[in-house]
């Protein structure tokens, strides 16, 4: 089923203004806005990782209030517990039965604000929900709702206090990506707009309608089949690879056909190409596998993982 041009058109001007709603905020790392919105599109949950400082929950809490749907914000710290971020049931005696008070997690956008520093019970009760779109509580299943989005934020340097998430939970997130520092420029406008909230003065660009429709619009984004051929290819060199101890799931693959497609949406093509597959193959990939320890090195590992999924990209010969 091919997307008709009005849609792609409608869905791309409302991106636009979503973009550049974002950029008013945001200065010096378009690439982090451009895949935060791939993620959205993409029905996904993101990771933001990096150092202090260079504005992790400022991009998330930015994009959240860019739509016009329901916001939560979870700072994650080692006391809290499961029932503080999905809800829990509660005895009424009047009644004489129990109630379920819903939690942050019942949200369109959840912010997990540093969600290293929690215990790994508290972690695992985003499972289900990043997973399924529901919870269970007390044999009760509660659907979440449409669309839901987790945005989490953490420190890759700061160790003390903090519990790694494990790789279950990372092959949850769509794609982890990272900041980096503003350009010189970039710093510049940040300077010169510190008096003022950015967030603070946002206003909602986007509907919950306009949210289903991009999605609807990246699900009849064209792939064809060489294409399908190259990524499954990328997908088996991280299996293959001597230095990997864990490759990609198919999850992972299914996550790159899905980011491919919301990216080419929005880039106002109704077609994927190469270069979708090639410039989401790190932030995709890179941490759902794990570096074999025999073959560690100076470098992170979360940083060793980014440079073997990216030499398995440059080697990989790319479909004509």
């Amino acid at each position: 089923m091919e997307t008709s041009p009005q849609l792609l058109h409608e869905a791309r001007q409302s991106l636009l203004q979503l973009e550049q709603s974002l950029r008013h905020v945001i200065r010096g790392t378009s690439e982090a806005v451009h895949f935060a919105l791939v993620a959205l599109i993409s029905r996904g949950h993101l990771l933001i990782e990096d150092v202090p400082g260079v504005g992790k929950t400022t991009l998330a809490h930015a994009l959240a209030r860019s739509l016009n749907c329901k916001f939560q914000r979870v700072q994650f710290t080692s006391d809290l517990l499961p029932s503080d971020v999905i809800g829990i049931s509660i005895f009424n005696p009047h009644r004489e039965s129990f109630d379920f008070k819903p939690g942050p997690v019942f949200a369109n956008v959840l912010l997990a604000d540093e969600i290293n520093r929690t215990t790994p019970k508290t972690q695992s009760a985003l499972l289900e929900a990043m997973n399924e779109r529901q919870v269970t509580v007390d044999n009760h299943t509660y659907q979440l709702p449409d669309p839901f989005m987790v945005i989490a934020t953490q420190n890759p340097i700061e160790h003390h206090g903090t519990y790694p998430l494990p790789e279950s939970q990372l092959d949850r997130f769509l794609m982890r990506i990272r900041m980096g520092y503003p350009g010189w420029e970039g710093e510049r406008q940040i300077l010169q707009a510190s008096n003022s909230d950015g967030v603070a003065d946002l206003r909602p660009v986007a509907s919950i309608e306009q949210i289903h429709q991009w999605q609807q619009a990246a699900c009849e984004v064209r792939v064809e089949d060489s294409l399908v051929s190259y990524m499954l290819l990328l997908v088996a060199k991280t299996r293959e690879q001597q230095h990997l101890a864990l490759g990609v799931s198919p999850r992972g693959s299914q996550a790159l056909y899905r980011a491919a497609q919301a990216l080419a949406l929005l880039e106002s093509r109704d077609y994927c190409i190469p270069d979708d597959f090639k410039r989401l193959a790190v932030p995709v990939f890179a941490h759902r596998v794990v570096v074999s320890t025999r073959y560690a090195t100076t470098l992170k590992k979360s940083e060793q993982a980014e440079a073997i999924v990216r030499e398995i990209v440059e080697k990989a010969e790319v479909p004509v």
